[in-house]
């Protein structure tokens, strides 16, 4: 009886250890929250939905700039899908711990207007992404990005700064 029981709790244990994380309520929200921005605000440029998705105080760590606020969210996401009109990001690897969730991407699109102070170039980008996003009461409070700028400057053409 002992060793049945032995064997049993060592093959849950097993099992347990291959199975997915279990997630509480305020992760799932958050994890649905940061899906939301991939397909909705930046793949499809889903203005209307940034006072639901980020914190009035939001802060944006880009590479090129700080944004503050919706209103600082809302025009680097209207610029920058100006300069690419078919921007999309496909998320390749979700982390998600208690309030932050880390995000590797991909993004791709045609650079047709004026990006970077430089004019836009025609070419097609496909580019690798790494964000960090903190959230909190199911909004994205600070958020830190993280993209392939050489990769994004080489396939621009050598004029993009």
């Amino acid at each position: 009886m002992n060793k049945t029981i032995l064997i049993l709790s060592v093959s849950l244990a097993i099992l347990s250890a291959g199975c997915r994380p279990s997630y509480d309520r305020t992760e799932l929200q958050n994890i649905d929250v940061i899906r939301t921005v991939f397909s909705e605000v930046w793949s499809k440029g889903g203005v209307d939905l940034i006072d639901d998705i980020f914190a009035a105080d939001y802060v944006g760590h880009f590479p090129a700039e700080t944004f503050r606020g919706r209103e600082g969210i809302t025009s680097h996401l209207i610029a920058h899908r100006t300069a690419f009109p078919d921007w999309t990001e496909e998320i390749e690897d979700m982390i998600v711990d208690r309030d932050r969730i880390a995000v590797r991407f991909s993004s791709r699109g045609t650079n047709l207007g004026e990006f970077l102070d430089n004019p836009p170039t025609g070419n097609h980008v496909q580019i690798s992404e790494v964000a960090i996003f903190k959230l909190k009461d199911g909004q994205i409070v600070e958020q830190w990005v993280y993209p392939d700028i050489l990769s994004l400057q080489r396939q621009l053409g050598s004029q993009q700064n």
